[in-house]
């Protein structure tokens, strides 16, 4: 059991509910174009199904990534903690399998998210839902399993940037309210911004033995430095993008309370910038992921009250 759970790699779970908390809180506080209240709008069953349908995709994504770089030779000479079909700890039979059934459990908990916000009365909605839940889970797995893994040729960036970020926060929104806010873009884009940026910062760590093993991420296309001031460019931005949020919603002056979670991320960027070795990195991916969690809890937070 210990091992399933380190395979799972507990400390990415935070940075996949990040945009569910934003998107859904957001459904809590706006107000819509019916004749409903935000209460009214609002389904604490909804919310509780969407962070198990999130969950569920991450545990999943995170399984397939030790099974697609385990078989491949990805991992052998890997930087931070093991993986576990690389070590051997778990066969890649068993990863196979445990992927299966990860995406079974997966598309069982979206199929129940999607008939308990769309129901019969809303059949297109349900459709398009469904198919971003199909997609999310054939994203999960391609993105190191098979020949043609998206990850092994620099489009990792996009595909978490559009399921972390707009998919996530939009697409939970309108689980609620079936509307689209424009502005609920902005925070939307900063979060898929900040997952883009743990991404960007396990490959800087890796660039060397991805490198090696013909792995070819955006850093291993572009290189250090450009990997650098992408990253720069990824967590400067989301921040901006969130203060303009803040200013166009209209905050008041306690509700600015979300930059808190500033710090830890500037914090990160100075170590980012004062460290030479990229693959001394490794524990800055649990730093940002829960900076980014921190963020986002305090913004959904600051939405309702």
């Amino acid at each position: 059991m210990k091992h399933w759970i380190q395979a799972a790699r507990l400390r990415t779970l935070p940075l996949s509910i990040s945009g569910i908390l934003v998107g859904s809180l957001y459904a809590l506080s706006a107000p819509t174009n019916k004749i409903l209240t935000p209460t009214q709008v609002f389904d604490w069953q909804i919310f509780v199904l969407a962070l198990l349908t999130t969950v569920s995709f991450q545990v999943l994504s995170n399984f397939a990534n030790d099974y697609g770089d385990g078989v491949k030779g990805t991992d052998a000479d890997r930087v931070g903690e093991k993986r576990m079909v690389a070590s051997g700890v778990i066969t890649s039979a068993q990863m196979k399998k445990a992927v299966i059934v990860t995406a079974l459990i997966s598309l069982f908990f979206a199929v129940s998210l999607i008939y308990l916000a769309f129901g019969k009365d809303n059949f297109l909605y349900a459709v398009l839902f469904l198919g971003l839940g199909i997609a999310s889970i054939i994203a999960a797995v391609k993105y190191t399993v098979g020949s043609n893994a998206y990850g092994y040729s620099g489009f990792g960036d996009i595909f978490v940037f559009i399921f972390f970020g707009l998919v996530s926060v939009l697409g939970s929104n309108f689980l609620y309210t079936k509307e689209f806010h424009g502005l609920l873009m902005l925070p939307a884009i900063a979060i898929g911004m900040l997952s883009t940026a743990v991404l960007n910062l396990n490959n800087m760590r890796d660039e060397i033995s991805d490198r090696n093993v013909g792995k070819n991420t955006l850093v291993v296309k572009m290189g250090g430095k450009w990997a650098r001031n992408y990253h720069y460019f990824l967590v400067v931005g989301a921040m901006i993008l969130v203060l303009v949020f803040a200013v166009l919603s209209k905050f008041r002056w306690d509700q600015y309370a979300f930059i808190v979670a500033f710090f830890p991320l500037m914090s990160h960027l100075k170590t980012v910038k004062n460290t030479s070795d990229n693959r001394a990195l490794d524990p800055q991916l649990k730093k940002l992921a829960i900076s980014t969690f921190l963020l986002s809890l305090i913004l959904a937070m600051v939405l309702i009250f």
